[in-house]
This record gives C-alpha cells, sequence and structure tokens, in this order.
C-alpha cells in the first residue's frame, strides 16, 4: 500500500545524504512526537519536555482525585480545605481564588463527569 502524503513528508524533510543522517533523524522523532501528541489522548508533551510542569500536574491530580466526592461539593459550597489543597498544588494565587471558584462552580456538571477535566482547569489557573 502506497501513502502519497508520506512522500510530501519525505519530500519536503531536510536531506543530509541519500541515507539520511541526524537532521533527518531529529525530523522524523519531532514529527513522530508531535502526531502521538496530536493523536493520543492524555498525553502531555509539556510534561516531557518541563519536569516540573509534570510534578505539578501529579500533585493537582493527587489533590484532585483524593478528595474528589466532597471537592465538588466544597466548589458548590464556594471553599473548603480540600480545594484549597488542590489550588494550593496547582499554584492558583490567593486573590484569584474567588473568581476561579465562580468558574468552577459554573461547570460543574463537567466536573462532575471527569475530573481530569477538573485536573485540567486548577492547572490553566494556576498557569
Amino acid at each position: 500500500m502506497r501513502l502519497p502524503g508520506w512522500r510530501l513528508i519525505c519530500a519536503s524533510a531536510p536531506q543530509v545524504n541519500p541515507i539520511g543522517g541526524p537532521l533527518m533523524i531529529r525530523f522524523l522523532a519531532l514529527s513522530a512526537l508531535l502526531t502521538v501528541g496530536a493523536c493520543a489522548q492524555g498525553l502531555n508533551v509539556g510534561a516531557l519536555v518541563d519536569p516540573a510542569e509534570a510534578q505539578r500536574r501529579g500533585a493537582v491530580e493527587v489533590a484532585v482525585k483524593s478528595a474528589y466526592p466532597g471537592l465538588l461539593d466544597e466548589i458548590e459550597a464556594g471553599g473548603g480545605p480540600s480545594i484549597g489543597a488542590a489550588f494550593d498544588a496547582a499554584g492558583v494565587p490567593p486573590q484569584d481564588r474567588p473568581a476561579r471558584l465562580l468558574q468552577l462552580r459554573g461547570d460543574l456538571g463537567l466536573y462532575e463527569a471527569n475530573p481530569g477535566a477538573l485536573v485540567a482547569a486548577l492547572m490553566l489557573y494556576g498557569g
């Protein structure tokens, strides 16, 4: 089976010699990484580049998933120790937390079905 798109990718790749070389290998490795990142759900390519980001995400996931059912109640109530710990793990500034709680409360239906979405929102707010 021939793939016409593959020919375009290879033709546009920088050529060092007819067999390939270090530049071609880097190009193909980067292409594969970006393709896997685009196609694989849950793969955080940024965490592969920045270990500190991966550590922060892990701390947020632990804070959210260890207190998950009660965490939703705290969001609905407007605060509590579990959501405070999740905000701390995500690095959300204290002055931003009341506004972020309002945003989280507005999307509570999404977070009830998907704790990963809550983790992603907290990571985004912690920036």
